[in-house]
C-alpha cells in the first residue's frame, strides 16, 4: 500500500494499492520534489470516472510504467471533487495547452507548481492517434535533465497566463452584443440532424439550452422561434438515445456519438438536477408532455437511487459495473444481450421490445465506439425513428417485466 491508504476520498483509496509510488496534494509532496529536485506527475479524477479506471489499469498497476513514474518524478494523486480548486487551476491550464480537457487529467509540473506540459488520458503505448505515457514520461525526463530551463520557462509562462485568466476587461462590456455573439455562435455548431452542439463526443450541455430558452424570451421572433427549436430538438434527441437510461431513469455523462446512441454510462447528480430544469422549462414552454415526463422519471431515479437512506445525495454512480460474471466493465448494469431478454420475456414480448429499442442479436453497438471490446454483443436500449407505432401501454408493461427482474 503506498501513501493513499490513509485517505478518506473513494478515489484515492482506489489507488492505494498501486505499485506507483503516489502522494496525496500537500506540502510532503511539494517538499521531496524540491529536495530531489524532481518534476511533479500530476494525475486528477474521480471515483465514478470510467477512463480513469482505463488509465488506472493500463498504466498505474503496471510495473514497468510504475518504474518510470518513480525513478524520475514525484507522483501526485488529486481527487476533483475533493479539492476542486486544484482541479479548476490546472484544467484551465490544459485547456488553453490543447484545446480541450476532461478526466483523467495528466499535467508535469516544477518542483514550484508551474505546469510546462499536460493533456487528459495517455494510454500505455502509441495508439489510437495518441502518444503513449511512457513515451512521453522518457521524452520529459530527459528534457528535464538536458534543458530544464526551457521546461521552468514554459512554467513561468503558463503561470504567468493563469495568474490574468478571467481579469475584468478595461473596456465598457455590451451586454447584448455579447448574447447575439453567443447565440450565433451556437446557431453556427447547432447539429441539425443529431442535436446538441458541435462533433462527438456530446455532452448535455443543461445550461446552454437554458440560456437558449431565456434568450428567446427577447429575441426577434425568427430568433425566439429558433433558440427554442434547437432547445426542444437537442432534448427529445437525448432522451431518445441510450443517454437516457431507459428503465430506471436518469441520464448518462455523455455520448461517444453523434446521435446519443452510445454513452458513457457514469450517471452525475449534478447533470440531473440541470437536466430537469431544463426539461420542466422546455416543457413549460412547448406544452409537450413527454418532456415532462422525462424530468418526472429523472426525479424518479434520483429519489431511488441517489439519496441515501440518512436523505443525503450522492454525488455519481460509476460508469463501470459488474457482469454476469463479477467482473467490472464499462455500462455492464445498462446493457443486455438477447439472450438476457430472452429468459425474462415472451417471444412476442421480446419481438415487441427488441424492435422499439432496435436491439440485435448481434448487439448494436458499433466497434468503433467500443474500442475494448466490453459491449461486443450487448444492446443499449435506444429509441430512434420508426419506434412510435407501439403501443405506449405495452411498452410500459414489458419495461416495468424487464426493470422488476433487474433489481
Amino acid at each position: 500500500m503506498n501513501r493513499l491508504a490513509t485517505s478518506s476520498s473513494p478515489y484515492l483509496l482506489q489507488h492505494a494499492s498501486h505499485p506507483v509510488d503516489w502522494y496525496p496534494w500537500g506540502e510532503e509532496a511539494f517538499e521531496q520534489a524540491r529536495a530531489q529536485q524532481k518534476p511533479i506527475f500530476l494525475s486528477i479524477g474521480y471515483s465514478t470516472c470510467h477512463w480513469c479506471h482505463v488509465m488506472a489499469h493500463e498504466s498505474f498497476e503496471e510495473r514497468s510504467i510504475a518504474a518510470l513514474l518513480n525513478c524520475d518524478f514525484i507522483c501526485i494523486k488529486v481527487d476533483r471533487e475533493e479539492r476542486p480548486d486544484i482541479d479548476r487551476l490546472y484544467m484551465s491550464y490544459v485547456q488553453a495547452l490543447t484545446g480541450s480537457g476532461g478526466w483523467p487529467m495528466t499535467v508535469w509540473l516544477t518542483p514550484e507548481l508551474k505546469p510546462f506540459f499536460g493533456g487528459t488520458y495517455f494510454p500505455p503505448e502509441n495508439r489510437y492517434g495518441r502518444v503513449g505515457l511512457p513515451s512521453v514520461l522518457l521524452q520529459l525526463s530527459q528534457l528535464w535533465q538536458e534543458d530544464r530551463g526551457r521546461l521552468e520557462k514554459e512554467g513561468e509562462r503558463a503561470l504567468h497566463a493563469l495568474r490574468h485568466l478571467g481579469e475584468e476587461q478595461p473596456y465598457p462590456i455590451n451586454k447584448r452584443a455579447i448574447l447575439n455573439r453567443a447565440y450565433t455562435t451556437w446557431v453556427e455548431s447547432f447539429d441539425e440532424l443529431g442535436g446538441g452542439f458541435g462533433a462527438a463526443p456530446k455532452f448535455p450541455r443543461p445550461a446552454l439550452l437554458l440560456f437558449l430558452l431565456g434568450y428567446a424570451k427577447h429575441a426577434s421572433p425568427s430568433d425566439a422561434t429558433a433558440a427554442r427549436a434547437m432547445t426542444v430538438s437537442t432534448l427529445q434527441k437525448m432522451a431518445a438515445g441510450g443517454l437516457q437510461d431507459h428503465l430506471g431513469g436518469g441520464f448518462h455523462r455523455y455520448s461517444v456519438d453523434r446521435y446519443w446512441q452510445v454513452p458513457h454510462f457514469e450517471k452525475m447528480l449534478y447533470d440531473q438536477a440541470q437536466l430537469v430544469i431544463a426539461y420542466l422549462q422546455a416543457a413549460q414552454v412547448t406544452g409537450e408532455s413527454a418532456l415532462l415526463e422525462v424530468a418526472r422519471n429523472t426525479l424518479d431515479y434520483v429519489v431511488r437511487d441517489l439519496s441515501s437512506p440518512e436523505g443525503v445525495f450522492y454525488a455519481a454512480e460509476d460508469a463501470d459495473s459488474s457482469d454476469e460474471s463479477g467482473e467490472k466493465r464499462e455500462g455492464a448494469f445498462y446493457v443486455w444481450s438477447l439472450l438476457e431478454l430472452q429468459q425474462l420475456l415472451s417471444a412476442e414480448e421480446l419481438a415487441i421490445i427488441s424492435d422499439y429499442y432496435h436491439l440485435k442479436s448481434s448487439g448494436n453497438v458499433p466497434e468503433e465506439y467500443d474500442p475494448h471490446g466490453e459491449l461486443a454483443g450487448k444492446n443499449i436500449l435506444m429509441t430512434l425513428q420508426g419506434s412510435s407505432h407501439h403501443d405506449p401501454e405495452t411498452i410500459d408493461r414489458i419495461k416495468k417485466k424487464t426493470w422488476g427482474c433487474t433489481r
